[in-house]
């Protein structure tokens, strides 16, 4: 098999119930693309919300969709790789680089190496053997802010003259602009070419109209005025003369045609405005066959500024002074407009015309447009040089922050490293006497529930809020240690994030699920005890509720006005209350009742007399377990399946294993309060509520029947008995068996049993 020796030697590790690939050295780095995606923890994760550098991930994240892709990092691993001699390098984290560890044997290697010759001689370290990326970032910074960086976009401070700042400025106007290297707005040769067509396009089309002035601008630099005037008024002019010719066809309906008196006195009724705009839909004038519309007098007020407009600014220097104008005159005038209106219907270059066509023609005779033009080559030709600046940066980020992001993505040792945090660990929350370390930024805690909710993990979603700067956002945190008593929405904690700012913390959203296998044990009786105490407290408000409404009642009727109050008993002659009368039946079933008692408590004992008494313990301890069984059950089924995998899918991973949350993980994750094994306690308690003796006494009396229950069963206490019965002396062999006996010697007379004479006998 040839291909054998191509194939990376992986080593793996097991964690969290499931064997994870080791990333120790650069060519477990650079040979991802031979590990087999199946056998990755991740295959995506969002760029947001994780503890790891912003532009280190943009720059992974090459289709900028806002997530890291698996081959995105398989990329970036091999693109380092290619530029260093030793790819050991990318292991080892560090932010600075050897100049002589750069692989110049690759041309693109070799210009990155030049650049950061040229980066320290500009920061006076010319010769340096090394150079840190702080170093890098910082002469990409002034590279950037240089008049010529390589991006092929030229701003108003890279111009060197007066006149091309000012021909900047204009294009990125008209047509808008590029954003350089340094942030800020310039132009870039798309933008210059599509300007200066904007201006040629415009040009000819301002020549046009110029080549015939006397058609296209009849009214010479008045003709746009005229054109605005016609526009303003046209509908209502065409609405008259469309009236004079119904008027001309049929002379009976001239009244409707310039409406009714009626029409009218509804809005004589209401106050008028000085231009009568209430009247803008009626006609111009007053309707007549073949009438000339009149420009002034009796018009309608609501148009009558727009007439005079007309009459002004098109009918006078179109058609000479008048006072009124016919349909003939309105045709002839439009006419006249007409190749104006054809002409601004086919404009170019309206991007350039708030230059105006002087201007315009100024820019396309003079030089500008080439001096712009070399200044822009001029700025593109630096581009490997911008590119190898900015792909040193690329490559120092990469060294230091590549193995991090693999031992948080292609496995999560970080995660299960006692001595590490995971890159999505947001913080530790503080609540209830323990402490979370398993905390994730969530954008949406509803949306982010639904998911979650699978993981079969205890999850508290807390709203955290610093009160100072008032920055706030939300987080989901993992229980995995204690119990749920004293957790509930409301609850107030205290959340640090990784640079141990604090903020106030308040339970909003719990996904209850079993903590641990002690919860599960007394969950039935906690469940049974807030039963009865709810059992109570109801009968108890039921009571106080009758009683209240009695006496509510009494007061009422008490306070009635006419009300008769009973009178008082004579003390010499007291009223004793009237007796109830008797039910016999309740005997029957307060006897009834008893009897069934009897037999149960009867059945008990009868079940429990089965059993040696030292066994009885263990009984009761065994209902107590077969209680607790289902919730046992169900616990350790669903404390196995506990998953991070759903908590971490619901924020934009894509998990690629079953990260178990077993308990020593657990146990990890959330630490409960345990006073230091080398402090002192003080018992005193000033305050100590005082316990009562008598359950303490029962439970000595319990233990010490219960040792006396275990020697009785097995025979001790009747031996013992037994030899505090026989007379005093040494205990005597028996001959057959050998066993000591405290019998008399057979020689000796044994007295008579004793006789008891009883009735009847």
């Amino acid at each position: 098999m040839p291909e054998a020796a191509n194939v990376h030697p992986w080593r793996f590790f097991r964690a969290g119930g499931f064997d994870q690939v080791k990333i120790e050295t650069g060519a477990d780095i650079i040979h991802l693309d031979q590990l087999d995606q199946k056998l990755w923890v991740a295959l995506a994760c969002p760029i947001s919300s994780l503890d790891f550098d912003k532009q280190t991930a943009a720059l992974i994240d090459t289709d900028k969709d806002g997530r890291i892709r698996a081959a995105e990092l398989i990329a970036a691993a091999r693109w380092a790789g290619a530029l260093l001699k030793n790819p050991d390098l990318l292991a080892e984290g560090r932010d600075s680089l050897l100049l002589d560890s750069i692989n110049d044997a690759n041309p693109e290697g070799r210009q990155i190496a030049g650049s950061a010759r040229h980066i320290l001689a500009n920061l006076g370290q010319a010769g340096g053997p090394a150079i840190t990326l702080a170093q890098a970032i910082e002469g990409n910074a002034v590279f950037a802010r240089a008049a010529l960086n390589g991006d092929g976009v030229v701003t108003v401070d890279s111009a060197p003259e007066p006149a091309v700042q000012a021909l900047v400025n204009e294009i990125i106007d008209c047509v808008g602009g590029a954003t350089d290297r340094s942030g800020k707005p310039g132009v870039d040769q798309a933008r210059a070419d599509k300007f200066f067509s904007e201006c040629a396009a415009f040009d000819s089309w301002v020549r046009r109209g110029e080549a015939s002035p006397a058609v296209i601008l009849p009214a010479g630099g008045g003709t746009a005025d005229a054109v605005n005037a016609v526009k303003a008024i046209k509908s209502k002019v065409d609405d008259y003369f469309g009236r004079c010719r119904l008027a001309a066809f049929d002379g009976r309906i001239v009244p409707l045609l310039n409406r009714k008196e009626e029409d009218y006195a509804v809005i004589a009724a209401h106050d008028l405005s000085l231009d009568a705009a209430q009247i803008a839909g009626f006609p111009l004038a007053h309707v007549a066959p073949d009438k000339p519309l009149p420009l002034d007098g009796a018009v309608n007020p609501a148009h009558a500024s727009a007439l005079a407009g007309l009459r002004a600014y098109a009918v006078r220097p179109l058609l000479g002074v008048r006072s009124d104008l016919s349909e003939g005159d309105w045709l002839t005038l439009q006419g006249k407009l007409e190749p104006y209106e054809k002409w601004q219907s086919s404009k170019v270059g309206a991007a350039v015309e708030k230059l105006g066509a002087p201007r315009v023609l100024e820019l396309l005779a003079s030089p500008l447009r080439g001096k712009l033009n070399a200044l822009i080559a001029a700025d593109a030709a630096l581009q490997n040089e911008a590119a190898a600046v900015g792909d040193l940066e690329k490559l120092l980020r990469y060294v230091r922050d590549l193995r991090h992001l693999c031992q948080n993505f292609v496995n999560f040792k970080d995660l299960y490293d006692d001595a590490a945090t995971a890159i999505f660990q947001a913080g530790v929350l503080y609540l209830d006497r323990r402490a979370c370390s398993l905390c994730l930024r969530v954008e949406d805690p509803a949306r982010h529930a639904v998911m979650a909710g699978l993981s079969g993990a205890f999850l508290v979603y807390c709203d955290c809020v610093r009160r100072g700067s008032g920055e706030s956002f939300a987080v989901v945190a993992v229980i995995s240690q204690g119990d749920d008593d004293n957790l509930m929405v409301g609850r107030n904690g205290v959340f640090y994030d990784r640079k141990g700012r604090d903020y106030d913390a308040t339970i909003t959203k719990i996904i209850s699920s079993p903590i641990s296998l002690r919860q599960a044990f007394w969950s039935p009786y906690k469940k049974l005890s807030r039963s009865i105490e709810e059992y109570v407290a109801k009968r108890s408000a039921d009571a106080q509720a009758t009683v209240d409404a009695q006496l509510a009642a009494t007061a009422t009727s008490a306070a009635t006005p006419g009300a008769v109050p009973p009178a008082p008993a004579t003390p010499a002659t007291p009223v004793a209350p009237a007796k109830l009368k008797f039910d016999p039946s309740v005997i029957a079933l307060v006897s009834v009742a008893l009897g069934s008692l009897a037999v149960a408590f009867a059945s008990v004992l009868t079940f429990l007399g089965k059993f040696p008494k030292s066994e009885l313990p263990l009984v009761f301890a065994g209902i107590g377990l077969v209680v607790s069984a289902p919730s046992l059950i169900m616990a350790f089924i669903k404390l196995r399946k506990r998953n991070l995998g759903p908590i971490l899918d619901a924020n934009g991973w894509a998990i690629n294993a079953k990260a178990s949350i077993n308990a020593p993980f657990g146990a990890r994750l959330t630490s409960v309060a345990r006073v230091p094994a080398a402090a002192s306690i003080d018992t005193h308690d000033r305050f100590e509520q005082r316990a009562a003796l008598w359950p303490k006494l029962v439970a000595v009396a319990f233990f010490i029947w219960w040792f006396y229950a275990i020697l009785d069963d097995a025979g001790i206490v009747s031996r013992l008995m037994q030899n505090w019965d026989t007379p005093e002396g040494p205990p005597v062999a028996h001959r057959e068996s050998g066993r000591p006996t405290n019998s008399a010697p057979t020689d000796v007379a044994q007295p008579a049993p004793l006789q008891t004479n009883l009735p009847g006998k």
